[in-house]
């Protein structure tokens, strides 16, 4: 699968691990790397639904078409699907509620 970033910090975090580190801490930039690697490998969209550490859902809403991928209890990678491509819009820090 081809990934594309909304934006250049969102890319330089993916490819240098000190700066994923520095602005997530080491457990969310290593989960960060690891889930966008598994998106690379994916075949598809449907694939990414039959990884369950990946926790993929829908989102409702104003972020309707977008999906969330757990990395943490309080951390989740946003993507949306742009036809048979992804495109990683952004990890943002989620209310308790959500994990943990």
């Amino acid at each position: 699968m081809e990934i594309r970033f909304k934006n250049r910090k969102l890319e330089k975090q993916y490819r240098d691990v000190k700066v994923a580190e520095k602005a997530y801490g080491k457990q969310v930039a290593r989960r960060y790397i690891q889930r966008v690697t598994i998106i690379k490998q994916a075949r598809s969209f449907d694939e990414l639904y039959k990884i369950s550490v990946l926790k993929l859902h829908p989102l409702k809403g104003e972020r309707e078409g977008e999906y969330a991928i757990a990395l943490t209890g309080f951390y989740r990678l946003i993507i949306r699907n742009v036809g048979e491509r992804f495109d990683i819009v952004r990890i943002e820090e989620v209310s308790k509620h959500y994990g943990d």
